[in-house]
């Protein structure tokens, strides 16, 4: 078996992810310490994408509710199929009839700036989920966090919230004093935790293996040529195959995180048992 040299070849890294500010390169780029670590300062092709979402979004539903008819052209469809399927899914089918209105707008525009932040991966040019930087999924994470355990405490008191999520119904005695700290640290702790840790695991490994497959492919062809351009041409056709792969991913990672929210807030205004 012959080995592919590979000397020439840098294989992408976590390093591609921390991108200098716009109209800076790695060296030039100005920088600061915080908590140990060098951070660049300036504004980031993230940040960019996180605005431009917000605007991509209200237009998006602005001209797809401007001219309703009661016959739905293709953008109102479009609009009403995306807001229904929050509204009625994720919203009404968890939260319950009798509450989860109030909470439509904030699932529905949780829903579309992740959706819409992960198929940044895959728009030519652009070509990086914004979800893929560990600080976007953790802000949207905090962000659910603080809703559910703020409308739990409002609904039952601070003590009483405590209370609702950490002593299991029916629970008595000693055994309280075990499950007590772990239903505290499984229902409070650990869920936003685990609620980003979902969304940029799989937002990063995605995106890494598309850059290994693009860029081992592009190497093979243009760098090794010769007996290595059938490797090269796999290598990209694998490169599309998990293009059409991560489509279904990134929506189900959005559709997934606001399941997951709308089930925390159900659990926070539950009733007493």
């Amino acid at each position: 078996m012959t080995a592919i040299p590979t000397e020439g070849f840098t294989p992408p890294g976590p390093g591609d992810f921390n991108l200098p500010p716009v109209g800076y390169t790695q060296e030039t780029a100005p920088t600061f310490e915080f908590l140990g670590q060098t951070m660049y300062l300036g504004v980031t092709k993230p940040m960019i994408q996180l605005a431009l979402s917000v605007v991509l979004i209200f237009a998006f539903f602005y001209y797809a509710s401007r001219k309703r008819a009661m016959v739905p052209g293709k953008l109102q469809y479009m609009g009403e199929a995306g807001y229904g399927m929050v509204r009625n899914s994720l919203a009404r089918d968890n939260i319950g009839s009798h509450d989860f209105m109030r909470f439509v707008p904030f699932l529905v525009s949780m829903f579309f700036f992740i959706l819409v932040n992960n198929y940044f991966g895959l728009i030519p040019m652009v070509q990086l989920p914004s979800t893929s930087r560990s600080g976007v999924a953790y802000a949207l994470a905090i962000i659910a966090w603080a809703v559910y355990n703020w409308v739990g405490i409002t609904k039952h008191g601070f003590i009483g919230y405590l209370k609702h999520q950490t002593v299991p119904a029916g629970v008595h005695g000693p055994v309280l004093a075990l499950l007590i700290p772990l239903e505290f640290f499984s229902n409070i702790v650990v869920r936003p935790v685990t609620l980003a840790l979902r969304l940029f695991a799989n937002m990063f490994a995605g995106h890494i293996l598309l850059l290994l497959f693009a860029l081992g492919g592009e190497y093979l062809i243009a760098e090794m040529g010769g007996v290595y351009i059938g490797a090269g041409l796999v290598s990209f056709v694998m490169f599309m195959l998990i293009c059409v792969l991560e489509m279904l991913v990134m929506f189900l990672q959005a559709y997934v995180f606001v399941l997951l929210t709308a089930m925390y807030i159900a659990g926070a205004i539950a009733d007493e048992h």
